[in-house]
């Protein structure tokens, strides 16, 4: 799959076993039951209590167990066992022993056993390559009935995250301009400060697309923070622009005096914050995966909206100056028109 850098299944590979298989027949001929022979070679390997030792008031199990030479698969064999009429037989008689390989790990999730596979990506966007494995297993995979396949991991979480951040982003843009219509009490004022947002997105998505990092939940975070430093700017500019038409001034004059006058504010805004991210989006350690989308959305998104702030906003709040006097300004009659005319 292009994109899959490393694929494998966890924990694959055998450990040897000795394997006992008892047969059933000849130990119901000497009066002996699977039971009892499991009994005696789980006694024989890993140990069985057979009393306890007191000393003081603490009581400790005494379990006794073949040495380590005894414990050899050929000297096994020769471990007697003693049936109900007294007499005794070796092992060998009634089981038999191979030495087999075995699964290095068994791994159960919710009652069921699981296998996991790896999967590495790198030089793709993880959705997308999920995405496409996904079809393909699903095209080309037949499994038996019983077995499942479940996506998780990584993946899972961004895909969670992502879901969330559906609901939260916009949920959090409404507060904000709902917030705004109660500081300004105007609608336009409150439009043209959350038209910030998408100037800042702008920037993060060039950034992201030049520095060939996909889209994940640290870079939905580094947007999310731009929302908040985009309106900030607003804000600083439009309660400008407000104050400076209250004092008498045209649209025109607001926006081109407010801009100079908040040229360093919002520059000084905007370098603090990129000069404090660079060393995080120049990062290559441990930790850069997480970090590089964040301050990258964040730097970029910052060098649009502080652009387009001061030279895109000022000219939205003189059109829409102009449509709100060419809204409030009364239609002339036709019988006035002629009259002003000939006049």
């Amino acid at each position: 799959m292009p994109g899959v850098v490393r694929a494998f299944v966890d924990r694959l590979g055998e450990l040897p076993q000795i394997q006992v298989r008892v047969d059933r027949a000849r130990a119901a001929r000497y009066g002996l039951n699977v039971a009892d022979i499991q009994d005696v070679i789980d006694s024989a390997l890993g140990g069985k209590q057979v009393t306890q030792v007191w000393e003081g008031e603490q009581r400790f199990g005494v379990a006794v167990r073949l040495e380590e030479p005894e414990r050899a698969l050929t000297r096994m064999r020769d471990l007697l066992i003693a049936t109900p009429g007294g007499a005794y037989v070796p092992l060998s008689e009634v089981a038999s022993f191979h030495t087999v390989g075995g699964m290095m790990n068994i791994a159960r999730e919710n009652g069921k056993r699981v296998l996991a596979i790896g999967v590495f990506i790198r030089g793709r966007d993880m959705g997308g390559v999920v995405a496409e494995m996904q079809a393909n297993v699903a095209k080309n995979v037949r499994l038996p009935e019983g077995y499942s396949v479940t996506w998780s991991g990584e993946f899972e979480n961004q895909e969670r995250a992502m879901s969330r951040l559906a609901v939260i982003v916009p949920i959090s843009v409404l507060v904000i301009f709902l917030l705004l219509f109660d500081a300004f009490k105007s609608f336009r004022s409150s439009l043209l400060i959350i038209a910030n947002i998408p100037f800042s997105m702008i920037g993060g998505i060039l950034a992201l697309w030049l520095t060939g990092i996909y889209l994940s939940v640290s870079a939905a975070i580094g947007f999310i923070a731009l929302f908040g430093q985009s309106v900030l700017n607003g804000v600083v500019m439009v309660a400008l622009f407000n104050d400076l038409r209250q004092q008498g001034k045209s649209a025109e004059e607001a926006a081109t005096q407010g801009a100079v006058m908040r040229l360093r504010t919002v520059l000084m805004t905007a370098l603090l914050a990129s000069f404090g991210l660079l060393p995080m989006a120049l990062s290559r350690g441990i930790g850069a995966e997480t970090q590089r989308p964040l301050a990258v959305v964040v730097i970029g998104g910052l060098v649009s909206a502080t652009l387009l702030v001061l030279y895109v906003l000022p000219v939205l709040y003189v059109m829409l100056a102009a449509v709100r006097r060419t809204a409030n300004e009364p239609a002339l009659s036709p019988e006035k028109s002629v009259t002003e005319h000939r006049s």
